[in-house]
């Protein structure tokens, strides 16, 4: 796994997105259908099904079922709210640390402190 923005840093291994969470981004809510052949459903999974389940099989044909016979694994997520102070902190701390957001997409403003919105590979080499 990698968090490298760019394919070319990639190589072969998957990336995971975790700016999926910035605010220009809208994500998939639990529980929506994307649309895609088959409507597959944006559904909320148990950690021991994790290596077992292929997303695409869990289609809006199926998935009412699922739910009646497993219920909803994310049926108490808000019994116990956190705050999301600690979470405030790590992006703080990162953002000292020189960490900075991936590039936003080209319809958005440049935005402070956000990295070149072009590959390492085509960007402009110092003269």
């Amino acid at each position: 796994m990698t968090a490298a923005w760019w394919k070319e840093e990639r190589g072969e291994r998957v990336f995971v997105d975790f700016n999926q969470n910035a605010p220009h981004k809208t994500v998939f809510a639990p529980w929506s259908v994307r649309a895609r052949s088959m409507a597959p459903v944006s559904c909320p999974i148990r950690w021991d099904e994790v290596d077992a389940i292929r997303p695409d099989d869990l289609t809006i044909a199926v998935v009412p079922q699922r739910i009646r016979q497993l219920g909803d694994p994310w049926a108490t997520i808000d019994d116990e709210p956190n705050s999301l102070d600690p979470l405030l902190d790590l992006v703080a701390r990162d953002q000292a640390d020189g960490l900075v957001d991936a590039p936003w997409p080209p319809v958005y403003p440049k935005m402070e402190g956000e990295p070149p919105r072009v590959a390492p590979s085509r960007a402009k080499k110092p003269k």
